[in-house]
Parts: structure tokens; sequence; C-alpha cells
């Protein structure tokens, strides 16, 4: 397994060993021991799937007083996926990183607790798994808009479907107030 670090501090890339033949393939998607030797000692507690269709964008969503630290696979599809640093006291306050993840590349990303998350659908369909290091909280979501012009993510496209609660999300100032 390759572990890169991302751009925004306590981000990692892993890059799992997938053994393909004429059947297919396999590929080992977890074993806690190999997380905690590259350091995520935060217990992973919850799975979530999400599926979606081109154009839809999800996010940018967090959990305000119990964060939640994040591992990111795409089981199928493509997406552009979106980190935005929300901890306060860190350097990289507000600053995101975004990058596609897709089936075909055997990826997973990490992204620690503190970091506000979305993706956009590339492909046709997408199935997004992610584990979490807390359990949701709907009381404790919080969201801000996707196209902030403070933070200026750069999207690859516009997205063509937003939930309304996604829609109406306030400003990354806003949110953080």
């Amino acid at each position: 397994m390759n572990i890169t670090p991302t751009k925004l501090a306590g981000g990692l890339l892993f890059e799992l060993p997938r053994f393909s033949d004429q059947r297919g393939f396999f590929q080992e998607n977890f074993r806690a021991s190999a997380y905690q030797a590259a350091g995520i000692t935060e217990p992973l507690l919850q799975d979530n799937w999400s599926r979606s269709v081109k154009g839809v964008l999800r996010g940018m969503h967090f959990q305000r007083t119990q964060p939640q630290g994040k591992l990111i696979s795409v089981l199928r599809g493509e997406i552009f996926d979106v980190a935005v640093d929300i901890r306060r006291t860190s350097p990289a306050f507000g600053q995101w990183q975004g990058i596609v993840l897709s089936e075909h590349k055997a990826q997973q990303l990490w992204l620690p607790p503190g970091f506000a998350h979305g993706f956009l659908v590339l492909s046709d369909i997408a199935d997004v798994l992610y584990k979490t290091s807390s359990y949701y909280n709907s009381a404790d979501e919080g969201s801000f808009c996707w196209n902030d012009s403070d933070l200026a993510i750069a999207w690859p496209q516009q997205p063509t479907q937003l939930s309304a609660k996604d829609a109406a999300a306030p400003s990354f100032a806003q949110a953080l107030a």
C-alpha cells in the first residue's frame, strides 16, 4: 500500500494493492492495523453508502461538535472529491483540496476530523462508501455553500442537481460563525 500525504495537513491518499486477472480483481479494502500504522488513531465506527447520478453535488457538510474523520472510497464511477479545512487553529483554515477518485484508481482518501466534505459526480452513476470516526448526528450537522466565492473551489463542472438543503446553505463565514 502506498500512502501519500495530501496538501492539507492530516489528509492521506492510500493506493491499495489490486490483483486483477481475466475474472476481474480482488482488493482488500480495509485492514484496521494498516490504517493505524499510517497514524489513523480514530476508531472507524460507521459505514455510509451514497449512490448518485451524474451532476449531483453533495456538500459541503461537517459535524459541528463531534467532527468526523472519513475514509472515502469510490466503488463505482468517478467523483471530484473536495475537502475544506475548518480547524480554526490550523494554518490551512479555509483552504480546500480537490481530487478525482474513481473505481479504477484503487484509492482511498482519509480526511481527519475537522474537515468539511463534498463531492461532484462526474460519471453516469457513482457509489461512494465512507467510514466515519463518529456517528452521524443530524442535530450536529453543518454545511456551507458549495460555490462560496471566498473559497473559490475550482469544481470541474457546474452541478446539475443539489438537495434543497445544499442549495440554501449559508456562506462559509456564516456557517462557521
